[in-house]
């Protein structure tokens, strides 16, 4: 209850983030059913059911990842003072999250299931003249736990990750109950992993390539080449972000690079991993454009609805922790106004993290597109 008044009361931009994470639900989820119900149609050996389950696992990892950014923004989930004394102290906030990211994940399933039914003419006359009832296998019977386990994913996985997320640090041994440990600026560890893991995911496209010749790989071989390549740029954001930082404040630094490279510093683990992400979905763009005409599309009509999701979830959930990141800073900016920093510097400052930033990611996206669909041409 607590949670459905809080989301009752929010701010309105609050309001959007979460029905962006209900709409991102509703897809995954109908994305879900229309495979099931091409498994119930009978054996596909060219085109295997699980090909295509699968082929949701992308869209149903990046609709988690938004859900908990969504969360870590939510002004009602975040940790306040004062807040222990009346019964809502981390454990309860992070209960908190996960019933609010619950709430949302079950209204996008429900509208899925709506829209499911309509399509296949179960709750009225078929539209569109019956086609989209022939995707989806109308008068096929659906088995009903595998229709309610399907749609239950993005809830509970949703609401599973933002308590996670939202979950109090541990503390060290003999260290004071009453004091929270600092955040720590070393540097992220994961870049040689992920470099490692990218390097690995383009070496399984081009093997499977070779390995079908002339097919231009197998789906199965692409999905997983393309996923190892997507963790490891995850992996490696963060430490390339941090790298940018410092870079920025090498060399007799003036106040602005000083400012721009520690607001990087301070961001690498917030922004790295969705920045890494975004990377890896814009250069599967990129090289699917390239490719486009020349190979067929490896799971039908389920291939550009995945698609969308997972760039429209993925670019959510990057916009969503820049907002952290500005919220986490919104105390140091009022402070540097209050000692006198013309806010034009501020703003200046933060034009140079994004400029910096693209000038990173734009030639890694990039490059990453090319050696990707490289091995697919042959």
């Amino acid at each position: 209850m607590l949670a459905l008044r809080l989301s009752r009361g929010s701010h309105p931009l609050v309001l959007l983030r979460r029905l962006l994470l209900a709409a991102a639900s509703a897809g995954v989820g109908f994305l879900l059913l229309c495979t099931l119900s091409y498994a119930v149609t009978g054996p596909h050996p060219a085109d295997p059911a699980a090909q295509r389950l699968a082929w949701c696992l992308a869209p149903l990892a990046a609709t988690v990842q938004l859900a908990v950014a969504v969360a870590r923004t939510d002004p009602g989930t975040r940790p306040r003072q004062g807040l222990s004394a009346v019964g809502l102290g981390p454990v309860r906030m992070s209960a908190l999250a996960a019933a609010s990211t619950a709430v949302s994940g079950v209204l996008g399933s429900a509208v899925a299931l709506l829209f499911f039914l309509h399509l296949r003419g179960d709750l009225s006359g078929t539209p569109f003249d019956g086609d989209a009832a022939e995707l989806l296998a109308a008068g096929e019977p659906l088995p009903l736990g595998a229709v309610l386990l399907l749609l239950a994913l993005v809830p509970v996985l949703g609401a599973g990750a933002a308590a996670l997320a939202f979950r109090p640090p541990r503390r060290r041994t003999g260290e004071p109950p009453g004091d929270e440990p600092e955040h720590s600026t070393e540097a992220p560890t994961g870049l040689p992993w992920g470099v490692a893991l990218t390097a690995v995911g383009v070496a399984v496209e081009a093997y499977t390539a070779r390995g079908t010749e002339g097919t231009g790989g197998t789906p199965g071989g692409v999905l997983a080449g393309w996923t190892l390549t997507a963790v490891g740029l995850a992996m490696a954001g963060p430490g390339i972000v941090h790298l940018c930082g410092r870079v920025l404040q090498s060399v007799r630094p003036g106040a602005m690079r000083l400012l721009a490279g520690r607001a990087l510093m301070d961001d690498a683990r917030r922004i790295g991993r969705p920045l890494g992400v975004v990377c890896a979905v814009v250069s599967a763009v990129i090289a699917a454009s390239a490719l486009a005409g020349e190979r067929p599309q490896p799971f039908g009509p389920l291939t550009p609805l995945g698609a969308v999701l997972v760039a429209a979830c993925t670019t959510a959930t990057l916009l969503t922790s820049a907002v952290e990141a500005r919220q986490d800073r919104a105390a140091t900016r009022a402070g540097l106004l209050e000692l006198g920093a013309p806010a034009a510097l501020l703003q200046a400052t933060a034009l140079l993290r994004a400029v910096v930033l693209l000038a990173v990611f734009a030639p890694l996206t990039w490059a990453v597109a090319e050696l990707a669909a490289l091995p697919l041409r042959h």
